[in-house]
């Protein structure tokens, strides 16, 4: 039987663990969906979707976080999605083979690798049920994406927020637009900036892109950073936390986090029943406007299997 919220909170790393075993294993079970309503209902964390293309440094740049947000006791939790393996279909584990800071000892931090299992944005089914339960235990959850190019922004529709990452010499700011990315984060990292005159470069021509697609004011920061000095790091940091403590406050959170589970429904919904299972839910009004977006996604996938069985749609 899984555990209940309360035991996962004073359960530790074990006890998270477990409970992930078990929504991959049982998703539909009455427990699995049960605890994951609780989870959802009691956010504490903020999720932070790490994207960017493949190289960029994005396994680096969130080891260096992983240091710096224990150091100052934040606690953080990481989905590491990687690519499935072509023979068993699981995670090949090459990002999290990257975050060398990590002591096995430290209840404070908590990395689970994923497989993509072939999803083009990078994010399987499983990754929305395991970023809700760790944001109801860790302060900051980092869900670093595979890398593969534009379908990359797919985070953004589950994430509380998003954070790209740009290497420099990667092209001018045309290319940046031209990539679809520029209306997706809410922070942009320039990483190996010691590398110097090209990094600040690829600063000036992000800013250029990014006054194109905010009129409205906004100034999305842009930091220059760098895993090998250090540099730019407690800055990011910094950023993260405030706003962890702005986004928790704001009037329109339980709406935004609707939003999300909205978003991960329908792309589980059009992954197993296709055009015809997304039609059906935009007939019956299923946007969850309510505290259980789980139980409700799981009851409208029981009427659509019961549907295909009898070739008619039960409302």
């Amino acid at each position: 039987m899984i555990a209940v919220l309360d035991d996962l909170r004073t359960g530790g790393k074990r006890a998270l663990a477990r409970a992930l075993a078990q929504v991959e294993s049982a998703p539909d079970a009455d427990g699995t969906i049960a605890l994951l309503d609780a989870a959802f209902a009691e956010p504490h964390g903020l999720s932070v979707g790490v994207t960017g293309p493949p190289g960029v440094g994005k396994s680096t740049l969130v080891d260096s976080l992983i240091a710096n947000l224990r150091a100052q006791g934040i606690s953080v939790a990481v989905i590491a999605i990687d690519p499935s393996s072509m023979r068993s279909g699981g995670a090949l584990l090459g990002d999290r083979a990257r975050l060398a800071t990590l002591d096995p000892g430290d209840q404070g931090v908590f990395v689970r690798s994923m497989a993509s299992r072939g999803r083009l944005g990078g994010l399987s089914d499983l990754v929305f049920p395991a970023m809700v339960l760790m944001q109801a235990l860790y302060d900051i959850v980092l869900i670093e994406t595979v890398g593969v190019g534009q379908s990359e922004i797919e985070v953004s529709g589950i994430a509380d927020s998003t954070l790209l990452c740009v290497q420099p010499a990667s092209g001018d700011s045309l290319q940046f637009l031209k990539a679809g990315v520029m209306e997706v984060p809410d922070f942009v990292v320039v990483t190996k900036s010691d590398l110097g005159a090209a990094a600040r470069r690829a600063a000036t021509d992000l800013r250029s892109a990014l006054a194109v697609t905010q009129a409205n004011g906004t100034l999305t920061p842009i930091l220059l950073c760098s895993a090998q000095t250090g540099e730019g790091i407690n800055d990011l940091v910094s950023i993260l936390t405030g706003y962890k403590i702005n986004y928790l406050m704001k009037s329109d959170y339980s709406s935004a986090r609707l939003n999300s589970a909205t978003t991960w429904c329908n792309a589980a919904i059009n992954d197993q029943f296709g055009r015809w299972g997304l039609e059906k839910k935009i007939e019956n009004h299923n946007n969850f406007q309510n505290s259980s977006p789980f139980a409700a996604h799981n009851d409208f996938v029981t009427k659509l299997k019961i549907a295909l069985r009898n070739l008619d749609f039960c409302s």
